[in-house]
This record gives structure tokens, sequence and C-alpha cells, in this order.
């Protein structure tokens, strides 16, 4: 039969039992032809989750096809042995099997003698790649047949697969950065014509070779990746927003383009690109309502499907970005239902985490407190890395805080104090330097002496106070050091913009939480955030403002 009308039948058959019926109905055969075959069995039979029917590898029909590869090898044609092999490493057959020896060998011979051209060596570098130990000497050779042809001709996927190559011959210890730097330079110039794997593929790479110096390229490719949301699977959209982690790349349109994607794909998304989309979110500090909301009832219909893990990434960037969705209630009692099933199955610090996230949004986890503040899950910590540091402390700390001064009717176990830190050292707690600055000029200007005001006041309920002034019983402003007839406590938080989600006004769960407790300590807080006052333009304005926020009425001063 003619090859090209054996290839149009071909590829209009869904089933390996269409296909062994057709080839069986042949007399004979070109090694394309029965390379393109086994092709053909791999594209019909492979899934995500591997063969669906390992029963056909005892095909008679299949098991000759294998007999004239294995036995004819040195007669293939480049094309018949790659796309064999190519198909059988697809079909998951035994790389120490006779069949795959002899395609591997005779490739590698081919590949020694300088017979494989560009095409050629893509497909055999592709083929390695899936091996669970390819040779590094292969690839090696594939690398440096592919550097005798003018790198500025490469074509998309000769790049890609390059890039493949040296992940693997890097990780072996192996130094390509000469090679690295044009490849690098040669892609940027090609970064429009990538389709979404070739530009989730090279963005991979780049941060697991460590291209923290390509900037130009990472920057270029995270733009062009913005219009590929749509069309990224799952594996290659945790691709890229792992690449904009590591980089450090906060692109408004790629986030934009994610909140128009992403709701309306949760309900067939795989759980860990859910968990990597959160994970983006929460890092880069963004609050997108529609993805968030669109997690959460995503989490109502399928929690009891996720892992531990998967939990966690899921809840914790509502707290941390101090958000609650639509559905809290129904969100929240289904997180309870479900840590009750498994809350065995925790890390430790995962659980601390999760569950120290709920109460910066106000979801008291009274049911489970008992068994954080209990010696053998506090041992369990510290036995796990990263320990009992300080920011472990910490969170230990405020959940007890928590529960005494929100939860009062709680009488489970306490914290001991040996667990308790004496000061919170979140990551946003001192504000901007120059923000600052301008308050205590305007609260200068405002009170007079600088006397009547105190910066950055440590108090004894573990938080520090960017500002406080005091006031007896008649109204009066006391000096900051006097400690008689202190009937009121005014907390200034100058909240700059590290303490606000990006591009909000919504205060982060830390800060929101800290504001909460002061109040209830009995502070009167007052907030001074940065978008009230970055457009005052001199001291008396910044007076002006001030005395109204503090002293709405009047004000005095006590000698």
């Amino acid at each position: 039969m003619d090859e090209q009308l054996f290839f149009k039948k071909l590829n209009n058959l869904w089933t390996s039992k269409e296909i062994f019926y057709f080839l069986s109905s042949l007399e004979v055969m070109s090694d394309t032809m029965a390379s393109g075959a086994l092709q053909r069995i791999c594209k019909v039979e492979v899934d995500d989750y591997g063969l669906k029917n390992p029963g056909l590898l005892e095909n008679e029909v299949f098991r000759a096809l294998c007999f004239q590869f294995e036995f004819e090898s040195s007669k293939l044609s480049n094309t018949g042995l790659l796309n064999a092999l190519q198909a059988l490493i697809g079909l998951c057959i035994d790389p120490q099997s006779t069949l795959m020896t002899s395609l591997l060998s005779e490739s590698e011979e081919r590949l020694g003698r300088g017979q494989l051209n560009a095409e050629n060596l893509c497909a055999l570098g592709e083929s390695l790649l899936e091996l669970e130990a390819p040779s590094c000497v292969m690839l090696e050779q594939i690398v440096n047949h592919m550097q005798e042809r003018d790198i500025e001709r490469w074509s998309p996927r000769e790049i890609v697969m390059v890039y493949k190559i040296l992940q693997v011959t890097v990780r072996k210890g192996k130094q390509f950065q000469n090679l690295l730097n044009r490849l690098n330079s040669v892609t940027l110039r090609t970064v429009s014509q990538l389709n979404p794997n070739f530009a989730s593929v090279i963005l991979n790479s780049l941060v697991v070779l460590r291209q923290t110096q390509a900037v130009r390229l990472v920057t270029a490719l995270c733009k062009h990746s913005v219009k590929h949301v749509p069309y990224f699977t799952d594996h290659e959209l945790v691709n890229v927003l792992e690449a904009f982690l590591y980089f450090g790349q906060k692109v408004q349109i790629f986030t934009e383009a994610l909140e128009r994607h992403v709701p309306r794909s949760i309900p067939t998304m795989h759980p860990q690109t859910v968990s990597k989309v959160m994970q983006y979110c929460c890092k880069k500090m963004i609050l997108s309502k529609p993805i968030f909301d669109a997690v959460a009832e995503g989490f109502i219909s399928n929690a009891d499907r996720l892992t531990t893990d998967q939990i966690a990434a899921y809840i914790i960037p509502f707290g941390t970005l101090n958000y609650l969705p639509p559905s809290a209630p129904s969100l929240f009692r289904k997180l309870e239902t479900v840590l009750h099933t498994c809350l065995r199955h925790f890390q430790p610090h995962t659980l601390l985490n999760l569950l120290h996230s709920c109460v910066l949004i106000q979801r008291y986890p009274i049911n489970f407190l008992p068994k954080i503040f209990s010696p053998y899950f506090l041992q369990k910590l510290q036995a796990q890395a990263p320990g009992l540091n300080r920011v472990v402390m910490s969170q230990l700390t405020q959940l007890f805080l928590t529960v005494t001064l929100e939860c009062p009717f709680y009488e489970g176990p306490k914290l001991l104090s040996k667990y308790q830190v004496k000061a919170f050292p979140t990551p946003h707690s001192s504000p901007d330097v120059h923000l600052f600055k301008r308050v205590k000029t305007g609260l200068l200007y405002l009170l007079k002496k600088r006397t009547y005001f105190a910066s950055e006041v440590s108090t004894p309920y573990f938080y520090v106070v960017d500002i406080e002034i005091k006031l007896d019983e008649e109204g009066f402003v006391l000096p900051a050091a006097q400690l008689e007839e202190v009937h009121r406590r005014i907390a200034l938080c100058v909240d700059d913009q590290n303490r606000f989600c990006a591009h909000s006004h919504n205060l982060l769960g830390e800060e929101a939480i800290k504001q909460r407790h002061l109040q209830l300590l009995g502070y009167e807080v007052v907030q001074i955030p940065f978008f009230e006052i970055e457009s005052l333009q001199n001291t008396r304005k910044m007076a002006d403002y001030l005395h109204k926020k503090i002293f709405p009425s009047t004000y005095g001063l006590r000698a």
C-alpha cells in the first residue's frame, strides 16, 4: 500500500483492535509504516495514567512488529528506528528488554558515526529524556552534534530539546554555561514563535538551570505566556507559575488572564494546579476575588479527594490575604468536617500553618487546639524541620492569644510560657521608613513636643505599636514616659503598602489580627493608611490630617 494512503487510513483508527485488524490485512509494510503504526497505538492506548490495556502487548500483530524491529534494527531507516524507539518507550516497554537494548544500541552507533540529521537528533534526544535513567554520554553527544550546526538556525523544537538535555546533564555536574548563554540569546529572538508547551518547558528549564541572569529572556517568556494561559495543560501552567515565583516576576496582565481562565476551569483542573495558583496569589499578595471565590466553591465540592498538603494550599491564602468569600460558612464547615476525618494525616507544621491562617480571619479551630497545645504535638513540631523557630513559636503564641482574647469559653490546655515569644516578628511589622518619618514629623508639628508620643512601643501582649499616645481621664495628652493617670491609649498603625494586598486597600491577615487584638487589649486603634497620606504635600497638611484622624473633636496637652 502507498505510504500516504496507509497513514491516511491509520490516522482514522481509534482503538488498538482496529489498528491490529488493519495491519493484519497488509502483506508488506515499510519500516516507516510499521513505526508509524506503533506510534498510533501509543497515541490511542496511552493516557496520563499510563497504558490503558496492557494486554495489547501480547497481541500477535504487535509482537510481529516488535520482532521486525528487534532483529532487523541495522536495516531500519533513521526515521523508522527512532519513531519505533519513541513509541515503545511511550508504551512502557522494559528498557532492559532485548528489543529496547537492540534499538538503543543501534541508535548509539548511528549517533557516534554522525549519521543522524537535526530532526533525528531531536527525536532521539526526546526519547532518551523519557527514560528513567538516560545515558548522559549519548545526551552529551547529541548536544555536541547540535553545536556543529549554526545555533542561530535552530528551530524552536531543537532549542527546547537542548534545554531539556542540559537540565539532565547539569544535574550530573556537567558545565555548559557558555552554551546556555548562547542558547538564551537565540531563544530571546524566537519567543514569539513558541507554542504553550515550548514556552512552559523553557521556563521550567531556566528555573532548574538557575538562569537568574537571563532577565530579558525570562521577562519576555513571562509576557508571552499571557496569551497561552487558556491553552496550557495543568502541568504546563504549574511550570509557568513556578517560574514566576522563582524569578520574582509580577505581570499584571498575566494575573488578569488567570482571573479569566481559572474560575471557569476549577471543576476540571487538577488539585495540584489549583494549589499552585493559590500559592502564586499568596506569595505575590494578589487578592483575586474571582479566583478565591471559585477555589472556595471547588473546595466545598472536592475537599474529600484532596491531600493534606492540598487542603492547606487551598485554605491558607484566605487567611494570609484576609479574605472571606461569599461561601465562607459552607467553606469552613467543610474544612472542619475534613479535619475531623484526616487530622492525624497532617504533617505538624502544615497543620499549624492551616489553623493559624484560620484565626487571622476570625475562624476559630477550637476543637483542634487541645491537640496543638499538647506536649506530644509540640515535640513533633520540634522534631520536624524547621523545628520550633521564632516564626513557629509566634504562630503558637498568636493562636493562644486569640483564644484568650476572642474565645473566653475555651477551657482546653494552655500554651506553656516556654513556647511563647515576647514579640511577634511579622515580616511587615516595621512601617516604611520614609512614610513613618513623615507621620512623626506631622505629629511633632501637631503636639509641639516629641515627648508626647512614643514610637515602636513594645507591649506586654507580644505586639509592637507603631506610635503610642497616652491621654488622661479628661482627654489631655500625657508625656509618653508617664505611667500614672493613663486613662486611654491610642495606637497609631502606620500602614504602608507592604501591609496590604497588592494593588488593594485590603489589609493582610497578620496586620488585621494585630489591630483587632490591640482593640481587645484596650487600645484605641487609629489606622493611618498610605493611600490617605501619600498625596499630602507638606507638614501642615499632614498635621491637619492627623488632628482630624486622632482627635476628631479637639485635643489638649497636660504639662
